[in-house]
């Protein structure tokens, strides 16, 4: 029986019977208190930190509906079903219902059967959406992935603007609107965008410290792909690959199945059926890899993503981290890949300054991709530089990144990038890499007899370095923007104004080096790393995800909505032998309790 909880509940009542939660983390209470007294907010927390109970919470403990305006139907479908199985009286209202299952829900709000109701932006506003509501009495209004309201945000949709009608209709109804990823000036938009300028800002920190995060130039994508993602996995959990394109996304699908994953492309392109299948088959619980570009977005509400790689350089920070958010939600150790190349860097700002955007716009959008190249060819600890991209700053470097782990070291590298730029000029800025570096390495190539540049002066200068060394010095100044690459013609590398003062000799320019050997984290970092990975070879263990399986199979349900890889894992690790005992276990609440108790039981019967 779906539950629905009425009036004045306890908060932490309601999360540890609903939700089979011990207590609140961090700000939630604060949040949940706050919201069940009536008060709107704006709340800022990290992908896998808890937003959802920040208003799942307060709508079972207010009387009332509570609406959840949300942008995407897979994510409804997601977080109803999770309800469901917590014995939530939930609902969504979408574009993909028939007119059966759309007529149930219209009928079962009407005699207020539902207590959670989800519902797309531009369907909330709706003249009859609103009428209807006006006649209901409401618990709240939450607005998940509130960043989408700003045009300064990464993820802009028009249609969350008309949400600001929220406001002036039921001015006494409490507003929360979620966001896992919003610099400082997207905050402020979002406020002034929902009527919340009055109302407090909750910042729950952004940092999550469980993905360990790792950034390489790319040398053969397949390769380092390939070798990271079985690093990465545990055999059990999905993995993400980020495409710059369709094209791309589709061909690494195909070369990871060739390499041996269970793998998918899904891209813009595609079908909506091909999609929401497979959305699907990464749903459903298998160690399926989404080979995708940045369309596989919101929505991805599996928590046991191993890890996200990026083939190419993201556009921002802000989309850097909510794409490598989607790993470890659960709180296990996950890891975090980018890829990176100078073409990468060099056709973002060329989209940008052909793009019809506003110079302001221009401006900030320049900005992050500075900040994202900054992360890129960082030398320090990169979580640090990607927590100053939201305001945050840690305290220490994180000890759980690659940095950290295997630091580089740097070298003068003023006389190598003199020479390239040296090179740069005298061959007229009119050639790409590969014929600089056969100048710098002294190849008498046809085209470099051709252009007689096997008589310039900077012929052969570099035969010290390796073709590899030599993209990999260009990378880095073309990542310092003193070079720039005419990606309207045919690549043709520019010295740019900041090249003057490195060929004069008046800016030393220091390189990577080798990364030096590992090192066993240290300090702050080695708390860090989330908890234990789950008991994977357990006999306990794997006999509760057989179970798991098979329940899950039964009722069309990907498997950790029935439990999560971290609950299976405490259920092994403390072996209950009642039902009052698992009911303790985190992650089992009232109703699991009621529909799998006896049978968790037994499977822990049968494993002695």
């Amino acid at each position: 029986m779906a539950l629905t909880l009425e009036g004045s509940a306890d908060p932490v009542r309601v999360l540890h019977e609903v939700f089979g939660h011990p207590g609140f983390r961090g700000r939630q209470e604060e949040i949940v208190r706050h919201v069940v007294a009536g008060g709107s907010g704006l709340v800022l927390m990290p992908t896998g930190g808890g937003k959802s109970l920040c208003y799942q919470v307060p709508a079972l403990c207010r009387p009332g509906l509570g609406v959840v305006a949300s942008p995407l139907i897979a994510l409804m479908e997601d977080q109803v079903s999770a309800l469901r199985q917590q014995g939530v009286a939930a609902a969504a209202l979408h574009s993909e219902l028939d007119e059966v299952a759309r007529a149930t829900v219209l009928r079962d709000l009407g005699r207020g059967a539902v207590k959670l109701l989800y519902v797309s932006p531009e369907r909330l506003v709706l003249e009859g959406t609103l009428e209807r509501l006006s006649r209901t009495e409401l618990a709240l209004f939450a607005i998940d992935e509130a960043h989408c309201v700003s045009n300064w945000g990464h993820h802009f949709r028009p249609e969350y603007r008309e949400l600001d009608v929220l406001q002036r209709l039921f001015p006494d109804v409490p507003r929360v609107a979620l966001t896992a990823t919003a610099d400082p000036r997207t905050v402020e938009d979002i406020r002034e965008r929902l009527g919340l300028t009055e109302a407090p800002v909750f910042r729950g920190g952004f940092d999550r410290p469980n993905i360990r995060i790792e950034a390489a130039p790319r040398d053969g994508a397949r390769r380092q792909i390939t070798a990271f993602a079985r690093a990465a996995s545990d055999g059990r959990g999905a993995g993400i690959v980020y495409c710059a394109t369709r094209k791309g996304a589709e061909q690494t699908a195909g070369w990871l199945r060739d390499e041996g994953f269970d793998a998918l492309a899904f891209h813009a392109g595609m079908e909506a059926s091909e999609k929401r299948a497979a959305h699907r088959r990464f749903a459903g619980g298998e160690a399926v890899v989404m080979a995708a570009t940045i369309a596989f977005g919101m929505g991805i509400d599996r928590p046991d993503v191993r890890w996200v790689a990026h083939a190419n350089l993201p556009g921002s920070p802000e989309s850097w981290y909510q794409e490598i958010g989607r790993a470890g939600r659960d709180g296990l150790p996950a890891r975090a890949l980018l890829l990176h190349g100078a073409e990468d860097i060099v056709w973002a700002r060329h989209r940008l300054e052909e793009s019809p955007a506003s110079e302001e716009q221009k401006r900030i959008e320049r900005e992050r991709i500075n900040r994202m190249v900054a992360i890129a060819e960082a030398v320090t600890c990169r979580r640090r530089i990607l927590l100053r991209c939201f305001g945050e700053d840690l305290p220490a470097d994180c000890g759980n990144c690659d940095n950290c782990l295997r630091p580089p070291a740097l070298k003068d590298g003023t006389i190598a990038a003199q020479k390239l730029l040296s090179a740069v000029v005298r061959t007229g800025s009119r050639f790409g890499l590969g014929h600089l570096v056969d100048v710098l390495r002294g190849e008498k190539t046809e085209k470099v007899l051709q252009f007689g540049h096997d008589r310039l002066p900077t012929f052969g200068v570099g035969r010290d370095v390796s073709a590899h060394g030599w993209r990999g010095i260009a990378r880095q100044l073309v990542a310092r923007g003193a070079l720039d690459v005419a990606v309207e013609n045919h690549g043709e590398y520019r010295p740019t104004e900041s090249a003057r003062p490195i060929l004069r000799g008046e800016e030393k320019v220091m390189l990577r080096e080798e990364v030096a050997a590992p090192r066993a984290a240290a300090g702050r970092g080695t708390a860090r790393r989330g908890t234990a990975p789950a008991a994977s070879g357990d006999p306990v263990f794997e006999a509760l995800r057989a179970w798991r399986r098979e329940e899950a199979q039964r009722q069309s349900l990907p498997a950790y909505m029935i439990f999560s890889d971290r609950t299976l894992t405490e259920i092994a690790a403390m072996r209950p032998t009642d039902l009052d005992e698992l009911g303790e276990v985190p992650g089992v609440g009232a109703s699991k309790l009621s529909r799998y108790g006896e049978d968790v039981l037994q499977v822990l019967s049968d494993c002695e």
